[in-house]
């Protein structure tokens, strides 16, 4: 079985490609989902935030304060390795263990920074979907409530375009329209099929 990664800059369309992706029949992983439930209420990865942050990264009833958490790690680049420290090998046990249990020609584990997690090694074939920046800071802007400075800050902290790109086996470009975007996926289904 082919393992695809599918990654790309935050609100570049990397759910609505795998949307796409899952519609075809392809069974597909979302790492941020696997990475709310290892930190579940209760679980050994909370318990090991909660060590690294106190409870500053908490909600009142327990559960973790994504929005807080993130101005922590984006304010404090320790603060954010240490997280990735915690949560990374957590994620990626998970997403192994679902590899593992498919049967498909292929499968698309969605990835957010799969380059900066070092996670190259896991995919045969790693597609990255991209946005102009306009169209990403505006869907952050309207989809996020962020402020040009929050956005900003969401940014620079992830893996400049160009990069991205030159390490990708494949292109989603997503700046058009969805049916553009459908096209393209349809497109590499195919070959991904073809190649499998």
């Amino acid at each position: 079985m082919r393992v695809v990664g599918l990654t790309g800059g935050i609100a570049s369309g990397k759910s609505l490609a795998a949307e796409l992706f899952g519609e075809l029949g392809v069974p597909v992983l979302d790492t941020d989902r696997v990475a709310r439930q290892v930190v579940r209420p209760g679980s050994p990865g909370l318990e090991a935030v909660v060590r690294r942050f106190s409870r500053q990264g908490l909600t009142d009833d327990g559960r973790l304060d994504r929005g807080r958490l993130r101005q922590i790690i984006l304010d404090d680049q320790r603060a954010r390795r240490d997280l990735e420290a915690i949560l990374h090998p957590l994620i990626r046990a998970e997403t192994e263990a679902w590899i593992a249990r498919q049967s498909s020609p292929y499968c698309i584990i969605v990835v957010p920074l799969l380059f900066e997690a070092g996670w190259e090694e896991l995919f045969d074939t790693i597609l990255v979907v991209d946005t102009p920046v306009a169209l990403q800071r505006r869907r952050l802007a309207e989809r996020d409530g962020m402020t040009e400075e929050q956005i900003d800050a969401l940014l620079g902290a992830q893996m400049e375009r160009r990069a991205r790109l030159e390490r990708a086996d494949g292109l989603l470009y997503n700046g058009a329209s969805p049916a553009a975007l459908r096209e393209q996926v349809e497109a590499w289904h195919r070959r991904l099929l073809a190649a499998a």
